[in-house]
């Protein structure tokens, strides 16, 4: 009991800045004697409690010059264990002691809850790390388990209808947690957000994996978002020289190219999710155009003038 106790009692204390003693006591049930006597037990173990006293007093946990042992629950052992996984998505130089904190962790955590988290695995498609969108630890980790033991998923997505899918794997993408499944009702590939989901009853049925095309979860998911089918390229890609200066096209073009061809003129490569699509990529740099190609991209700059004299109209004063 004592033990118990002291352990929730440095839980509090993690998780709010200062309490009164008659607070604590109430909170552990046990006098205001006993909640001293326990703050002492924490202070032997290296944490550093600031006690004020009076009326008003209360106690405070300080950063100490030392880590002591730390107390988290296991959702917070979940999110821990999937930031120390993604840190490398954002491209730092941390990787390696992110890799062996994790394994410290990992080794810390109970048998259960690691064996739930070594089943999820998480890839990056190459728009970047997620940040968006509140994710239930819950859910991550069924997700997870569900890829790994191919049984079908049965969740409810957004306001629509319950879907039944074949899970195959965990993508970060553009600030997202998504899952890419097979959909036996669609007879496709399709991708969902897992902040968006909410599981019904588990256990599936279990299913043999799909290959999925390109045989690169990470690359065939950004493909999707970028209209292809066929890994992590845009389905029509051409280019255009622009008369302007390289220098200040180039930090506007993110996954493109520019190429200084002279002075006042550079060559612009872009790609896109359709060539109507590309061309007006190419016109959002408000400078002048000559020599596009392939031969798509001048037939789509040719519809892309036709619509721009018709949303002109012929009677409207300029």
């Amino acid at each position: 009991m004592t033990t118990s106790r002291t352990l929730l009692l440095l839980s509090l204390l993690q998780a709010r800045r200062e309490w009164s003693g008659h607070a604590l006591a109430e909170r552990l049930a046990v006098s205001e004697r006993t909640v001293r006597r326990d703050v002492d037990r924490l202070r032997q173990l290296g944490y550093h409690i600031h006690a004020t006293r009076g009326p008003d007093g209360g106690y405070r946990l300080e950063a100490g010059s030392e880590l002591p042992p730390l107390m988290f629950d296991e959702e917070q052992i979940v999110a821990l264990a999937l930031a120390l996984r993604t840190v490398s998505f954002a491209d730092t130089k941390l990787d390696a002691a992110a890799e062996r904190a994790l394994s410290t962790v990992r080794q810390l955590m109970p048998a259960r809850l690691r064996r739930r988290m070594d089943s999820v695995e998480v890839v990056r498609a190459p728009a970047g790390a997620p940040t968006n969108g509140r994710l239930d630890a819950a859910t991550f980790l069924a997700v997870g388990a569900a890829i790994r033991e191919l049984e079908t998923l049965r969740f409810d997505y957004g306001a629509g209808a319950t879907r039944v899918v074949e899970p195959h794997g965990l993508v970060a993408h553009a600030g997202r947690w998504y899952l890419l499944a097979w959909s036996p009702a669609a007879a496709d590939w399709r991708t969902y957000r897992v902040d968006r989901m909410t599981l019904r009853d588990r256990p599936g049925t279990h299913f043999h994996r799909r290959a999925v095309p390109g045989g690169d979860v990470a690359s065939f998911v950004a493909g999707m978002f970028k209209g292809s089918r066929s890994g992590d390229r845009w389905p029509c890609r051409g280019s255009a020289v622009l008369l302007a200066e390289a220098e200040a096209v180039a930090p506007f073009v993110e996954d493109g190219s520019v190429e200084a061809i002279g002075a006042g003129r550079c060559r612009v490569t872009l790609g896109s999710w359709s060539w109507v699509g590309l061309a007006a990529g190419l016109l959002r740099f408000d400078a002048e155009l000559e020599m596009a190609s392939p031969v798509e991209l001048r037939r789509a700059f040719a519809r892309v003038a036709g619509r721009a004299v018709g949303a002109r109209g012929s009677s409207a004063p300029l």
